[in-house]
């Protein structure tokens, strides 16, 4: 495992107003850190603040590149007659992107995004058409296709039924080994925490506490 990410002595404000105080935390590959806590203790807030003082060395220490960080947002408009076939849209997040086509080298890395992420069935049908779990798992393939250090999600679960949850978490988790990934999840749902956390970030109190979960697979 390699830090990530280092936090030390961090206030997170919003409009002048202090949401979090003093916060020292470490992101580390191969991990999975849940953040937790109530509706407005500041969860996104922590994450804005973070991307947004990446160059800020005195509180916000990040040890990798800005483009091997990526956020998959909570929700998505994506319209039923969406017509984009899923393969083609987990193209697009392909980094350095100018031609209009796939080289050999990207085709094979995206069809090797969509047999790992089990969308194989699938991937000729247009995105509109996929249920819920199926277009997270889309979104989670696109985001490894810019291959990615640190993968932030937030309440990425928060739409899907229990199975899905759990069947996006498993996926999530299987990634993460065989790509040393780091991954930031944002949740409410203290099972998936307990299930596949490693680590706990709990926000409460305008503080932040660190725990180790020791998550299973």
């Amino acid at each position: 495992m390699s830090k990530i990410l280092s936090v030390k002595g961090l206030n997170v404000e919003v409009e002048n107003r202090s949401l979090i105080s003093n916060l020292s935390f470490d992101i580390y590959s191969n991990s999975l850190t849940c953040v937790t806590g109530e509706n407005g203790v500041g969860k996104t807030t922590l994450i804005k603040t973070l991307l947004k003082d990446y160059h800020q060395k005195d509180h916000v220490d990040f040890k990798i590149k800005r483009n091997q960080i990526k956020y998959i947002p909570q929700f998505r408009n994506i319209d039923d007659d969406y017509a984009l076939s899923i393969k083609n849209f987990i193209g697009l997040g392909l980094q350095n992107k100018f031609l209009p086509w796939l080289s050999m080298k990207e085709r094979r890395q995206i069809d090797a995004i969509i047999q790992s992420t089990d969308l194989s069935k699938i991937k000729k049908e247009p995105l509109g058409k996929a249920s819920g779990g199926e277009q997270q798992r889309v979104y989670f393939a696109q985001a490894l296709a810019s291959q990615p250090r640190l993968l932030i999600m937030d309440e990425t679960t928060a739409s899907l039924d229990k199975y899905a949850k759990v069947d996006l978490l498993k996926l999530v988790k299987s990634i993460i080994k065989k790509n040393h990934l780091a991954v930031m999840f944002i949740t409410h749902d203290p099972g998936l925490v307990q299930q596949f956390g490693d680590y706990n970030l709990h926000i409460a109190d305008h503080r932040g506490t660190m725990n180790r979960i020791g998550g299973q697979d």
